[in-house]
């Protein structure tokens, strides 16, 4: 165990977030943890100057097609074809598995 954190405060922190750990899982979160903990305090030691901040450590770019004006079915047509309408809408039910 590296020390970064104690038990009994991985205890306190799992009792606050209502968590109920035995004692082997007591045990290996506090390892983690204490991992975790000296993983990013090593982190934080690195000399990031001139280092500009990023939120990806990847460039993203937005896959979504370009919106395009098309077509769309004739409203008539559709309202046609539903089973219940009301003032040239869809009629559905108040509540989910109720009858119309």
């Amino acid at each position: 165990m590296s020390g970064a954190i104690s038990r009994d405060e991985v205890a306190k922190v799992a009792r606050l977030a209502r968590l109920t750990l035995s004692e082997t899982e007591l045990e290996t979160f506090t390892e983690q943890l204490g991992q975790i903990l000296e993983h990013a305090r090593d982190m934080n030691s690195l000399d990031l100057t001139g280092v500009a901040a990023t939120a990806h450590p990847f460039g993203i770019t937005n896959v979504v097609r370009d919106d395009v004006v098309t077509a769309s079915l004739d409203r008539d047509t559709v309202l046609a074809m539903a089973p219940d309408v009301r003032d040239h809408r869809f009629a559905v039910p108040r509540i989910l598995g109720e009858a119309p």
